[in-house]
């Protein structure tokens, strides 16, 4: 369980981003792509992304697992202005924090040797990371971006509602079940229990398509606070998630072989030696 603990100098500062983190939904479409769930609309999606994106899935899929911790410098906070400040801060990002960030990947899972590049903060490396991140979401993510936007919209509306009418207190109860308020603590479903506080610095709640079942937060507690959570479907509940047709069902046998070749070579007593 993630329990975030509120201050009421946090409660004056929390706010609903101005809407969907474009970079934040990148990774977490990675993610969906992986699921087994048969959803017709994501389905469709996945078939589309993985014919439009396997040479940025190269690159990316590697980085982010289908499960468990990813770098959190792959979300920056920037990504809330847009995809190019997002990159622009994913290339700015401190060489210690690559390394570090990556070794605790590595502990998790086995890395390609280009990984290491990114860890010593290569220009070159970041440059293709960027790329990749930009490409994959102008071809995979991007062209159903409306309706994205629409359910985060639509999510948003309702938390900034109930915070205008009735205080920070009110929009934190309308996110049950996904999340509980039982002040000062917002509770959460999470894969491990931890304890989060604000401190003062309040939370940013960002609404998400493509993040499932429960919220993401970073990892790096010195990073501004940020709760990514499933953006509330229609009351309708039927999956309104994106549909790109025209795509066959044998686009996802490509996924595993994206995975494999160099994906094995792991490279984490070098990261962990500086060698």
């Amino acid at each position: 369980m993630l329990r975030v603990h509120f201050t009421a100098q946090d409660l004056a500062r929390t706010r609903v981003a101005e809407g969907a983190d474009p970079l934040w939904e990148t990774v977490l479409s990675l993610h969906a792509l992986r699921e087994s769930r048969t959803e017709p609309a994501l389905a469709a999606w996945r078939q589309h992304a993985v014919r439009h994106g396997p040479g940025p899935l190269r690159t990316l899929l590697p980085l982010v697992p289908r499960h468990g911790y990813f770098p959190d410098f792959l979300t920056p906070f920037a990504g809330l202005d847009g995809v190019e400040p997002g990159l622009e801060a994913v290339m700015s990002t401190p060489r210690e924090r690559l390394r570090s960030e990556l070794v605790l990947l590595s502990g998790h899972r086995a890395l390609p040797g280009w990984a290491r590049g990114i860890a010593e903060g290569e220009p070159a490396a970041l440059r293709h990371l960027a790329r990749s991140l930009r490409t994959y979401h102008h071809r995979a993510v991007a062209p159903s971006w409306p309706r994205i936007a629409e359910r985060v919209g639509a999510d948003r509306a309702l938390r900034r509602h109930a915070l205008a009418q009735s205080g920070a207190e009110a929009m934190l109860r309308t996110f049950g079940p996904v999340m509980r308020w039982r002040p000062p603590v917002l509770e959460a479903g999470y894969p491990v229990e931890r304890d989060l506080f604000l401190e003062g610095r309040g939370l940013v709640l960002v609404p998400s398509y493509f993040c499932r079942d429960v919220p993401v937060a970073l990892v790096d507690e010195a990073l501004p606070p940020v709760l990514v959570y499933p953006a509330k479907e229609r009351e309708s509940g039927h999956a309104e998630g994106p549909r790109p047709r025209g795509y066959g069902g044998e686009a996802l046998r490509e996924v595993p072989a994206l995975l494999g070749g160099r994906v094995g070579t792991r490279i984490a007593a070098g990261l962990r030696s500086g060698g």
